[in-house]
């Protein structure tokens, strides 16, 4: 059945008159008596009684009415759907995020875009750097903020800015009360790590900026999470280089402390595959682009 006979239907059943429902659609009257008799025969029954006069809805006619109303609705609904994705106005984008990017710009990013565009969802994932740079190159997630030095051939990233470590130390610890502290003092102390494996330029950095110092670090746990180092560190399992923001967690048992002469830092970009980029994909890297450029207005955002 082919959806204009439905809408010249709806428009002479509005008018019950065929002069002017020809008018409005713009058509002659035979065409429009034509489709008529084409719907009663698709449909094997009476949908409207004329004579030289009048024209009047059956029962029939009346519930197909409402029917064709619900379709035309529909179709126009589905065509509006349609064109939203294709202007990056509607749609659902997947995005990673390591544990640290929720103390971070990550939060206020999405609220803006949601603001920019509220039919399109965003669903956030937990991920580890490694596990995001592998969905996005699957398809499974459109991008992800993660930690990374240097990006994939198949991958573009824009950095959203660079983010200090600070040293966290157990609540009682006999530098807890410092301001800032040199690394150097902390070189009989047990380290705990953030794994390798999870985000290995997170874990270089600190490596790096520990071996700087002259401190070969001796090491007892490996974690996944930053809120795992944290925890770690206020059970008394040792000291941890973290991510200044994570100050902000406000977890019980630690402090922190500026690292002294130290600018060891964690990068922190947004990445994403540009091969076959959706519309709401463009728009959203476009949106994070502005922002970062707006904080930060003396250092450009840099898509790699």
């Amino acid at each position: 059945m082919k959806t204009h006979l439905l809408r010249y239907f709806v428009v002479l059943a509005e008018e019950l008159h065929f002069g002017r429902a020809a008018q409005r659609l713009c058509i002659t009257q035979p065409p429009l008596s034509m489709a008529l008799k084409a719907l009663e025969q698709d449909l094997g029954t009476v949908l409207m009684e004329r004579d030289a006069k009048n024209v009047k809805l059956t029962p029939a006619g009346e519930a197909f009415l409402h029917e064709a109303r619900k379709v035309l609705a529909q179709l126009q609904h589905a065509a509006e759907v349609v064109r939203g994705v294709a202007q990056g106005l509607q749609g659902r984008l997947d995005i990673g995020i390591t544990g640290s990017m929720v103390y971070r710009q990550v939060p206020g990013f999405c609220r803006a875009f949601r603001a920019e565009r509220p039919l399109v969802e965003l669903c956030l994932h937990e991920m580890s750097t490694r596990d995001q740079l592998q969905a996005i190159a699957r398809g499974q997630i459109d991008c992800g903020f993660l930690n990374i030095g240097t990006p994939q051939d198949d991958i573009r990233t824009l950095s959203i800015g660079e983010e200090a470590f600070v040293c966290c130390l157990p609540s009682d610890h006999a530098l807890a009360r410092r301001a800032e502290i040199d690394l150097r003092e902390l070189a009989q102390d047990t380290f705990v790590m953030f794994a390798r494996e999870v985000a290995p330029a997170n874990y270089d950095n600190v490596i790096a900026c520990l071996q700087q110092a002259g401190i070969h670090p001796h090491t007892r746990h490996a974690a996944r999470q930053w809120l795992t180092v944290m925890a770690l560190v206020s059970a008394g399992q040792g000291v941890a280089l973290v991510p200044a923001c994570m100050q902000t967690v406000g977890m019980n048992g630690v402090c922190f402390a500026a690292l002294r002469g130290s600018r060891v830092s964690t990068p922190a970009v947004l990445a994403w595959r540009p091969r076959g980029m959706p519309a709401v994909l463009e728009a959203f890297v476009a949106s994070v682009q502005n922002l970062v450029q707006a904080a930060q207005p003396e250092l450009p955002a840099a898509v790699r």
